[in-house]
């Protein structure tokens, strides 16, 4: 008898306690990583061992992916020093601080720095949130790869490894919004030695002690999650075509029960031959001799997918939907293989080799590189300067890392990956403590309490072998799965922890709600709703119709008022009133304009306004990306008679579907007009409370004043308010929205336009302190608070 199968799990890795401290640990730990010479000098370094090089302010927290690679490499005994936005006009500003010992480390910063200076309209941004002062122009585009060739410029023969967002969104060919064109890996025009994708502590570690052992960059080719450049084929590896990755097996059709098993035979081309009264002979009985088949089953750890070449994909959309597609199944680290690309042809033939993605850190190691010695400030070199990214998380805390939400708009899945790494809770009371302790202007109220989603802490998969050999892209769509552990008690039990703390006065949930996971767990909705809602609360609907709701991979409407009935009923249970904020994208693909006229009846319906309008925001290696380019549905097999897409292109097309989250605003009522006349939709015209806009048109400047700037204090430098003023006067009407009226005295004016402001137990008129914000980034990662499909933050109308 055979002996039963046993899976394997999701395979193990070195721990990052398990090297040997290096020799320079000796010169001890820096209250901040050196970004100048005499720093060095005053710490006693002749050298660095390792450099980093990065896009953003250095702010020595745990939010930030300088601090964490910085800090975890100094634990490991190395001397690490930081270039922080250098000028990227010449290689001199990368010889600050010396040739480093063994690599340069180079990184855009928490976030892509196309998405961090344009806008989804391709508009350059004026500010940057993660420069000192909040000036924008600090940092070059595609900025990693800039650095990177500027400090091979500098010094030749130092390794360069390269990571961060904006290197993982890129490891493969991939198409760039900006160019609106297939850009090669990365790591082909960077030249860069290695790339680390993902969450980078385990290989940063291993390339550190293996090059200070006197390893060749070059030789170091089985780390997973890294990529680099083969001219050679692998030795020991089986490759396979990409496209018989995504070929089903054969499907017998379901047999008709009502015909008879002539007719059944007969519809399969057989005869059922009918007896006649003799009997025939029966065959001799022979013994079956089993062979087996000399085809051995393929190692997923010596087998290589190979994609199509860049050329290839470059040349054809579909052939780019099925490589994003195979990317995509390729990222499960309990079974994902190799992958390879070509890029080049002739002589300059190279392969863009990709490693299976890194194993998840443990919660012992996510506690080990959150209780690093942190200075939990920006580097003393900034002075006075606000650094506003590091003013919007000062006083959070990031309890897990991961999602497995699997929006096919957001890049954070592509990053961090789907299986959620958490923190334990006395790691995360202890940097709460920190918090209260160490840093300064801390009045009691911790702003957020979460991560990239606000409830997925200790949720995961109840099978460890279902997990490992798992291949969805999503846990919870187009359901929750059946073999996901909804439990929210961990959770619960952490927040009464933590607001049970002495100089606690209140615990904030800043991050994004997972609501159709939520409504699993009501215990978890009244606790949040009884102790941890600021007056407002965040969820993301993204849309109300099935079908751009089906291209995001995220729930119906029904899932949002099951939850909001709970809202509301756990509210007033609570003696509060508060209110949920749904944030919507327009333009996304799959996006019809009937969609967005839907979107608007609800939106009046339910008497919501939206606020902060942007369209979708096509990132790099997104899945919903790939749909914008090729017209084709990578969530499905793709074929060159698959389903297409439906794309919103074109200025005025994209424009319109704002309007119609705007709906409210004058400047866009004759653009609608015109749409809804041409969709058949007149009677949505007119002035009574059905209809969606009016007949008449008031004169406006046919301007759009974003409300978050409009209702910022009046009085900044100079005195000026922000914005144009109208150009004509405008008596008002009442159902004018377009015309800001000038607040009265002492009334308290919010971001959130129409809600009234916060209870803070402060009287109107008085001076407030304190604010309520989401995580503007995780380590190395996208924004947690804003996805790279940007929404439309939504105000209820009083």
């Amino acid at each position: 008898m055979n002996a039963p199968f046993n899976p394997s799990l999701i395979p193990s890795s070195p721990r990052l306690d398990s090297y040997p401290k290096y020799w320079a640990e000796c010169f001890g730990t820096a209250p901040f990583l050196p970004m100048s010479r005499e720093e060095m000098d005053k710490l006693g370094w002749d050298s660095c061992d390792i450099i980093i090089v990065t896009g953003d302010a250095y702010v020595d927290h745990p939010s930030f992916g300088m601090a964490i690679i910085g800090r975890l490499l100094e634990a490991q005994g190395f001397r690490v020093g930081i270039i922080s936005q250098p000028d990227w006009q010449s290689a001199d500003p990368f010889k600050a601080l010396g040739q480093p010992n063994l690599f340069y480390g180079v990184a855009a910063g928490n976030m892509d720095s196309m998405i961090n200076r344009y806008t989804a309209d391709r508009k350059v941004r004026s500010d940057d949130a993660y420069t000192a002062g909040g000036m924008g122009g600090k940092r070059p585009d595609r900025c990693s790869l800039v650095y990177a060739q500027r400090c091979r410029e500098a010094y030749a023969d130092t390794p360069i490894v390269m990571g961060g967002i904006e290197a993982s969104l890129r490891r493969i060919a991939h198409y760039d919004y900006w160019q609106d064109k297939v850009r090669r890996s990365i790591l082909i025009d960077a030249k860069a030695d290695i790339l680390l994708y993902g969450n980078a502590e385990r290989a940063v570690v291993e390339i550190a002690h293996r090059l200070a052992k006197g390893e060749k960059i070059a030789d170091i080719n089985d780390i997973r999650g890294t990529a680099f450049v083969r001219r050679h084929p692998a030795p020991g590896f089986t490759e396979i075509d990409s496209s018989t990755v995504d070929i089903p097996g054969v499907i017998d059709a379901p047999i008709n029960p009502y015909l008879t098993p002539d007719e059944q035979a007969k519809e399969q081309g057989t005869s059922c031959k009918k007896t006649d009264g003799t009997l025939e002979k029966e065959p001799a009985v022979q013994a079956i001799t089993v062979v087996p088949t000399a085809r051995k089953r393929l190692e997923r750890d010596t087998t290589v997918i190979r994609l199509p070449s860049y050329e290839a994909v470059k040349r054809d959309p579909v052939l780019y939907a099925h490589a994003s597609r195979v990317l995509h199944l390729e990222t499960n680290p309990g079974n994902a293989r190799a992958l390879v690309q070509q890029h080049g042809e002739g002589a300059s033939v190279r392969d863009v080799w990709l490693n299976a993605p890194a194993v998840p850190l443990t919660t012992e190691e996510m506690d080990s590189v959150f209780d690093l010695p942190y200075a939990r400030a920006p580097h003393p070199s900034y002075g006075d300067a606000k650094i506003p990214a590091w003013d919007m998380i000062r006083f959070s805390v990031n309890i897990m890392r991961g999602c497995f939400g699997g929006c096919t708009f957001c890049s954070i899945t592509e990053h961090e990956g789907r299986i959620i790494q958490n923190r334990s809770s006395n790691s995360i009371i202890k940097e709460i403590e920190d918090i209260r302790d160490k840093v300064p202007g801390f009045t009691g109220i911790i702003s957020d309490l979460g991560g990239p989603t606000a409830n997925m802490y200790r949720i995961a998969c109840k099978s460890k072998e279902i997990e490992a050999h798992c291949r969805k892209p999503s846990c919870v769509y187009p359901d929750i799965c059946p073999n996901l552990n909804t439990d929210h008690t961990p959770l619960i039990q952490l927040y009464r922890r933590a607001r049970a703390l002495p100089g606690i006065k209140k615990i904030l949930i800043g991050s994004g709600v997972r609501y159709d996971l939520a409504v699993k767990a009501p215990a978890y909705i009244k606790e949040l709703v009884a102790h941890h809602v600021g007056g407002y609360l965040k969820i993301a609907p993204e849309h109300t119709e099935q079908g751009p709701l089906s291209k995001m991979m995220k729930p119906g409407m029904g899932a949002y008022d099951k939850f909001k009935e709970l809202f509301d009923k756990y509210s007033k249970e609570a003696g509060k009133e508060q209110y949920l904020i749904p944030y919507f994208i327009a333009a996304h693909p799959g996006t019809s304009d009937e969609d967005m006229m839907h979107l608007a009846i609800w939106l009046k319906k339910n008497g919501f306004r939206a606020d902060q309008v942007q369209t979708f925001y096509p990132s790099p290696m997104a899945t919903a990306t790939a749909m914008y380019h090729t017209n084709k549905n990578p969530l499905r097999k793709v074929t060159r008679d698959s389903e297409t897409v439906d794309i919103v292109r074109g200025e005025k097309r994209r424009r319109l579907h704002k309007a119609f989250l705007r709906y409210h605003d004058a400047n866009n009522w004759p653009l609608l007009r015109e749409a809804l006349k041409k969709m058949g939709r007149a009677d949505l015209i007119g002035n009574g409370k059905h209809h969606l806009i009016p007949n008449y048109q008031p004169t406006t400047d046919g301007s759009y004043q974003s409300p978050r700037r409009k209702n910022s204090s009046m009085g900044l430098a100079g005195g000026k308010p922000f914005g144009k003023p109208a150009a004509t006067a405008v008596v008002h009407n009442p159902r004018d929205f377009s015309v800001p009226q000038k607040p009265g005295r002492g009334k308290i004016m919010t971001q959130h336009t129409g809600l009234p402001p916060r209870a803070t137990g402060v009287k109107t008129g008085a001076k407030t302190t304190g604010s309520v914000s989401g995580r503007p980034g995780s380590a190395r990662g996208l924004s947690t608070g804003s996805k790279p499909g940007v929404r439309a933050s939504i105000n209820k109308k009083k």
